[in-house]
């Protein structure tokens, strides 16, 4: 007998885990559910980085945005950093 594992995303409120899609699918089954915090914010005076000089960057990046935010890019932020 195989073992379906499949990830969803969804928020946590008043006691219940809302989906962003739905699992007819799993209707009954057992789930695990993994909390994953936001980062906190960067200290960007500390790394030497101005207002203007950040917005400038966002803006700069901005057109790698949908890349980065592909699912399958998770697997670099599991990378040690250098």
């Amino acid at each position: 007998m195989g073992c379906m594992v499949k990830s969803v995303e969804g928020v946590y409120r008043n006691g219940r885990v809302e989906l962003a899609e739905p699992l007819a699918e799993a209707e009954g089954s057992r789930v695990i559910v993994t909390v994953v915090q936001p980062a906190g914010s960067v200290d960007l005076r500390e790394r030497g980085i101005d207002e203007f000089q950040a917005a400038d960057l966002r803006r700069r990046l901005a057109s790698f945005a949908e890349d980065w935010d592909r699912p399958e890019m998770a697997v670099y932020d599991e990378l040690p950093s250098r």
